[in-house]
């Protein structure tokens, strides 16, 4: 039975909670927050230090706090002979991370990051799909993750460079960059960015604008938004053979939804239907196990009955450097 700590009782340390009380092979023995929780599970153990957290008998911990903390976090916990998960962004930048993955290096420990886009079943389909090799070579990529904002959207602490490290493209285009990445096995080396603070009162970015392109002339374009005054997910794909599109993402307020996948093939050489309107095979997704499956893949590869796939600290390390990239390729 592998003992757990969580370090950020918020939204998503309740989540990971959930998920980690419903594994078979874990238990959650103790909490840290700023503040000692109303809801603190029945048996767990709160605890008023991170300190005081690493000190409990534990053999991991779930680092679900502010990204100013995740490093400085990451590394006592290996330190202190803990396996780590880590909520994304994997660090504020890729200096904080490069010094965490010295330490995993060294220790031998069990690092995952929380990309958990890539356990959506709509993405795990489309990955098969292009792996499979019927689309053809891919041609160019095009994404959109926006946000509807709210009300009091500039007093979030993610719009805080201090404690967050930027604003809506660490946030929330991280996991679309991600996404880009898997699906392409592309490094983007040339990049043309805008980002900007549109309408925000906020120090950091409210979109983010790129357009990138790799070596094997691989284009992508993304848009990451806190101005798009709803929520929106598509990543579209286009390959020689046709196009494979991810519309809509499932999520706990469902506010992305509905979740679903598009796959068609080019016609031009035998058209069936109107020019430009091919048949489209159209995939509905109604269930997101995806923090489930994040969880038991991190808890498998402590027990050695399995390893870690996706969110290693190679990917985030490389998807945190392209966020980089955009950002300094803008000026912002």
């Amino acid at each position: 039975m592998i003992k757990i700590g969580i370090a950020g009782f918020g939204k998503i340390g309740r989540l990971r909670a959930r998920e980690i009380e419903k594994n078979e092979h874990a238990t959650l023995v103790a909490i840290y927050d700023l503040n000692r929780p109303d809801d603190t599970p029945h048996g767990v153990k709160f605890c008023d230090s991170f300190s005081c957290l690493l000190k409990e008998d534990i053999d991991a911990v779930f680092i679900c706090t502010f990204n100013n903390v995740l490093a400085e976090y990451a590394i006592a916990s290996i330190e202190a002979g803990k396996h780590v998960f880590s909520e994304k962004p994997p660090a504020r930048n890729s200096i904080e991370l490069k010094e965490v993955i010295e330490k995993e290096k060294e220790s031998g420990h069990i690092l995952k990051y929380g990309f958990n886009h890539r356990y959506h079943y709509s993405v795990m389909e489309a990955k098969k799909i292009v792996e499979s090799g019927e689309m053809g070579k891919l041609l160019w990529m095009r994404g959109v993750y926006g946000k509807a904002g709210s009300i009091d959207y500039d007093k979030n602490w993610r719009n805080y460079k201090q404690y967050s490290g930027g604003g809506i493209l660490i946030d929330q285009g991280i996991h679309m960059l991600d996404l880009m990445r898997y699906f392409s096995n592309q490094n983007f080396s040339k990049i043309n960015s805008f980002v900007t603070t549109s309408f925000w009162n906020i120090e950091a970015e409210d979109n983010a604008f790129a357009i990138m392109q790799s070596d094997e002339k691989v284009t992508a374009m993304i848009h990451s938004s806190a101005t798009q005054w709803r929520h929106k997910f598509l990543l579209e794909m286009c390959f020689e053979e046709g196009y494979v599109n991810l519309d809509g993402m499932l999520s706990t307020t469902h506010s992305y939804a509905p979740e679903k996948l598009i796959v068609a093939r080019r016609e031009f050489e035998d058209i069936t239907f109107a020019m430009g309107k091919p048949k489209e095979s159209v995939t509905w997704f109604e269930n997101d196990d995806s923090w489930r499956l994040e969880v038991e893949e991190f808890i498998n590869a402590i027990n050695g009955t399995g390893k870690i796939v996706n969110g290693t600290s190679n990917d985030a390390l490389e998807t945190l450097q392209l966020v980089e990239k955009i950002y300094e390729n803008s000026g912002f």
